[in-house]
């Protein structure tokens, strides 16, 4: 102890450079803690922003499936509903243009559906499903407008008037105060009135007579 002591009577003029050293060295060591604190900080940004931003594309993709099942329930009005179709021909009518451009849209959307948001991971297959879902209801919107100026207009006398028969027909088909054989025959009337007026789709079909045969317990033939 005595010999350090002895060196710093001899050498006290080093405390001062040595100091100096010390305090290089400290505002250095303080300056990366800085830096690697910047960086920290830095990175914690990058990586929230990151999740904010997967969390708002799920929320637009959910609300695109959202309004993509407003569009499939307003086409189902129609498809389980063969009085509506009867009123609005044309939303079946493969032949109108607008009718054909819908059903294309429905497919161009029900292909590019995700089974959940999640499974949509980039801004290109985030646009591609919303340029497929906002022309599903533009087209569908076009469609039933023009289906309801329309209706029947595009049918001859005697089709208008086998339509309103069919009409009539299937209302007493799902008739419950007439008997089991009156709503039968009402129904195969029916169907033979719309043949080859409306194209009814599979579902429909399925619906009707499935109604039907639940209140008659059995099956429409």
């Amino acid at each position: 102890m005595d010999q350090f002591f002895d060196f710093l009577r001899h050498y006290w003029w080093l405390v001062f450079p040595l100091s100096g050293v010390a305090g290089g060295w400290a505002r250095q060591w303080s300056k990366a803690s800085e830096r690697r604190h910047r960086r920290r900080l830095e990175l914690y940004k990058l990586k929230n922003q990151a999740v904010q931003a997967e969390q708002a594309s799920q929320a637009q993709v959910a609300a695109l499936m959202a309004a993509h099942d407003a569009v499939n329930r307003r086409w189902l009005d129609y498809e389980l509903d063969v009085g509506k179709l009867i009123d609005f021909p044309v939303m079946t009518d493969v032949r109108e243009p607008l009718t054909v451009a819908f059903l294309r849209a429905k497919k161009a959307a029900d292909g590019l559906r995700p089974a959940k948001p999640e499974e949509i991971t980039t801004a290109a297959r985030l646009a591609e499903y919303r340029t497929a879902v906002h022309g599903f209801e533009l087209a569908f919107d076009v469609a039933e407008r023009e289906a309801k100026r329309i209706k029947d207009n595009n049918f001859t006398g005697p089709e208008r008037q086998r339509l309103a028969t069919a009409r009539k027909l299937l209302n007493l088909a799902l008739d419950n105060a007439a008997t089991p054989a009156e709503r039968q025959t009402a129904y195969k009337r029916a169907r033979r009135e719309l043949d080859g007026l409306i194209v009814l789709p599979e579902a429909t079909v399925a619906a009707l007579e499935e109604k039907i045969a639940r209140q008659l317990g059995g099956r429409a033939e």
